[in-house]
């Protein structure tokens, strides 16, 4: 049977190749950041502008103010649990694997721009969304295009919905299963099986009680995780502080020059850095892509700009601070030349700077990680699931995603990847079209809130 499916996967990867270098070619990455920089220029640069603001709203966000299922800040807490993940630790590893350390500049240039997107992703998730017929609030781009576009764009929704739910098994479900998987393997020698059956158990533990529990598990796991992970990088950063100065030489020099071949490191022309580095950059904060306005659009919230500052600070704490901290270890360390990649590059990037310490940093952050993206991506799916086939059909698909955690953690990790990979860019182009189609109205709502 293994054999069987090896054989497959082997058929099949030529034609998922040639689909990811169409769907990541300069068109998809000029609509991501062209995109988000059309979205910052239009909002004035209100994210830079308006950041204090932000805080402000989510720390009055723990208690909601207005219709809806979770507080403002467990939503933006649930959208973190989905974005904190492998994207983190594994997926900045790879950029900087295969783009060399001028990949995490152009990380960074979408997460600048991208904090307009999730800005705007917001406002419309919660400015259109509805309430389904078990009295739940249910939105983002499949519901923003249904509603706020006219009916010759229905099948755009459909499309994103369509995407949306099979790319969460890939990107929320079996590269997160086997990251771990992964990490525990090469760390305690457990087999690959188990954690993927001790995930699937505790993650449909959680799943039994909805977004109300996936919101309260994140909020409170999430925000601890992430300042424990903050520390621990920002420790080994001040123990080699004179070594970051080299390191930001690197990110910038080789952000528009090519990178030579150097010990277990195969070289990188720019078309690398920025291919694998804005890749990289939507799969860790997924602005753009359209799953996190799903969460958002369930915050209870009187006014969908509010909800839209509180977002726009996502890519911010995602990328610019999380990913970066891992980035800088990697790069100082010199682990990026070895030809490691994944999780194991950032483990034996810790490991290095911290010896007998490191790697648990990073194996227990993966799992707490992973686990949570597991759940926020699970929700996100089972919305897409909804919106095609109602809500009859939320536990047949609360099961399956169940069943596929096991799977994924035993599956091979550069075929989950690439899947991830060519998905993500799937579900990504409706939900900019419609951003560029409603940015009217997302200006609109954002002068009128800022006016009052």
């Amino acid at each position: 049977m293994d054999e069987s499916i090896q054989k497959l996967i082997t058929i099949i990867i030529p034609y998922i190749k040639e689909l990811n270098s169409i769907v990541w070619g300069p068109l998809m990455l000029t609509l991501i950041l062209g995109t988000g920089l059309y979205l910052m220029l239009g909002l004035r640069f209100l994210p830079f502008r308006k950041l204090g603001h932000g805080f402000q709203i989510l720390w009055q966000g723990r208690v909601g103010s207005g219709t809806g299922d979770i507080t403002p800040f467990n939503a933006l807490m649930t959208s973190l649990s989905a974005t904190i993940g492998t994207g983190n630790i594994a997926g900045v590893a790879t950029a900087i694997a295969l783009g060399g350390p001028g990949a995490l500049f152009w990380m960074w240039c979408t997460a600048l721009v991208g904090m307009a997107t999730k800005y705007s992703e917001a406002v419309c998730a919660v400015h259109y969304r509805e309430t389904d017929e078990i009295g739940n609030h249910v939105g983002g781009p499949m519901y923003y295009i249904k509603n706020g576009l006219s009916s010759k764009w229905l099948w755009l929704g459909t499309v994103f919905a369509f995407f949306g739910a099979i790319a969460g098994f890939g990107i929320g479900n079996g590269v997160q299963a086997h990251s771990v998987a992964d990490v525990l393997h090469s760390s305690f020698q457990i087999p690959t099986w188990i954690t993927g059956l001790i995930l699937s158990i505790l993650v449909g533990l959680v799943l039994i009680g909805g977004i109300r529990w996936i919101a309260e598990v994140a909020g409170k796991i999430v925000p601890i995780m992430a300042i424990l992970y903050i520390i621990c990088g920002i420790i080994i950063l001040a123990l080699n502080i004179s070594e970051i100065p080299k390191a930001f030489e690197l990110i910038f020099t080789h952000a528009f020059t090519p990178i030579a071949a150097t010990g277990g490191f195969a070289g990188a022309a720019v078309w690398a850095a920025i291919r694998f580095g804005v890749a990289r950059g939507v799969f860790s904060n997924e602005a753009g892509l359209g799953s996190a306005p799903i969460a958002h659009a369930a915050a209870s919230v009187n006014n969908p700009v509010r909800q839209g500052v509180i977002a726009m600070l996502d890519p911010l704490i995602d990328t610019l601070i999380i990913c970066t901290i891992t980035g800088l270890v990697i790069i100082i360390s010199g682990v990026w030349q070895t030809g490691i990649d994944g999780a194991p590059l950032s483990s034996a990037a810790f490991e290095h700077a911290l010896p007998h310490f490191g790697s648990y940093v990073i194996t227990f952050g993966m799992v707490v990680f992973a686990f949570t993206t597991l759940l926020g991506w699970s929700f996100y799916g089972e919305k897409c699931i909804e919106y095609l086939f109602g809500v009859k059909s939320i536990i047949p698909f609360r099961l399956l995603w169940i069943i596929v955690i096991p799977i994924g953690a035993m599956g091979d990790l550069k075929f989950t990847w690439l899947v991830a990979d060519t998905l993500n860019a799937l579900m990504a182009i409706p939900n900019l079209i419609a951003l560029l189609l409603l940015s009217p109205v997302i200006f609109k709502l954002t002068r009128e809130y800022f006016t009052k």
